[in-house]
């Protein structure tokens, strides 16, 4: 599909849905514009509920031609709850690199995305991720290589230990017990994304306000983050297979990412053969919505080599 494709209407947004992945578990999707555009898989990072993947910038993408499907991932929004137990003592050995055993790996997260993509019946799809999602989407590319048209790696890193580290001031916040209750996560949430967010870009006091409101109602929950976040940390190092990924390939990282240090998208950047790396100067682990148009222009042109 060409880019010039333009729709005439506002894109059609649906409600809501819920798809069987396998298993017990169940994913809620939501879907944008015309289901003969480009299939593009887009995949949120640990804690994040798909509404952090903004509207207005899935509009935009179904805009540019693409049929956008937004997704929680297990354990996130209104996506199933793993019954399982993860301390913080689990969280704290694995962090130092002691041996930790997870309830679910990377590779569950992303045949989670596959079986999704299945349930779509998309035999194949650009898959974009944030974070903890563009751990996914890589580990999608690299187990399942004839899934992915494009690669689209947000703010994310390869695995290797050695790269994409937290900024050692936020680990002590991301491993802190929370409170339970709306009002505390909102506090708490707000707080935080003031110190992981853009310097150059700060987003509005009341949109934090409300996207962590909107976040706890449609489902948060602490034992699922750390669930997600033992997951990251018992992650192999995929570079060694993305080396021998020939898939269309774009990197965006933030200078001022905080929370995965740009030696992340970097290295994931090095690591693909072919692969566009776009550093933003300023940026820190969010996309602010200033960038909205170039972060568009950049999916849809990766979109274009496949």
């Amino acid at each position: 599909m060409s880019s010039s494709r333009r729709p005439t209407e506002a894109p059609v947004v649906s409600e809501e849905l819920f798809a069987p992945v396998g298993g017990e578990v169940e994913l809620c999707y939501q879907t944008f514009g015309d289901p003969d555009g480009d299939p593009l898989l887009l995949v949120m990072g640990l804690g994040g509920p798909m509404t952090w993947w903004d509207a207005d910038l899935c509009r935009m993408l179904a805009g540019a031609g693409f049929h956008v499907v937004r997704y929680d991932n297990r354990d996130s929004g209104r996506s199933t709850r793993i019954q399982a137990r993860v301390t913080r003592g689990q969280i704290v050995r694995a962090f130092g690199g002691r041996r930790a055993t997870a309830p679910y790996s990377m590779s569950d997260l992303a045949g989670d995305a596959v079986a999704l993509m299945d349930h779509l019946g998309w035999e194949s799809a650009h898959v974009a991720g944030i974070s903890m999602g563009g751990m996914i989407v890589q580990t999608v590319a690299v187990e399942h290589p004839s899934r992915v048209r494009s690669l689209t790696s947000i703010m994310s890193t390869t695995g290797r230990r050695t790269v994409g580290w937290q900024d050692p001031r936020i680990i002590p916040a991301l491993l802190a017990p929370r409170k339970p209750g709306r009002e505390s996560y909102v506090e708490t949430s707000v707080a935080f994304w003031n110190v992981i967010g853009s310097i150059a870009w700060p987003t509005p006091p009341e949109r934090l306000v409300e996207r962590a409101g909107e976040t706890f109602d449609r489902g948060y929950s602490a034992n699922g983050m750390m669930r997600q976040m033992l997951a990251i940390l018992t992650q192999p190092d995929r570079t060694p297979r993305l080396r021998r990924l020939q898939v269309p390939s774009l990197v965006i990282h933030g200078t001022a990412d905080k929370m995965v240090h740009v030696s992340g998208g970097r290295s994931t950047a090095a690591a693909i053969p072919g692969a566009e790396l776009v550093t933003v100067d300023g940026m820190g682990h969010d996309l602010p919505s200033a960038l909205f148009d170039d972060f568009v222009a950049a999916i849809r042109r990766t979109a274009d080599r496949a």
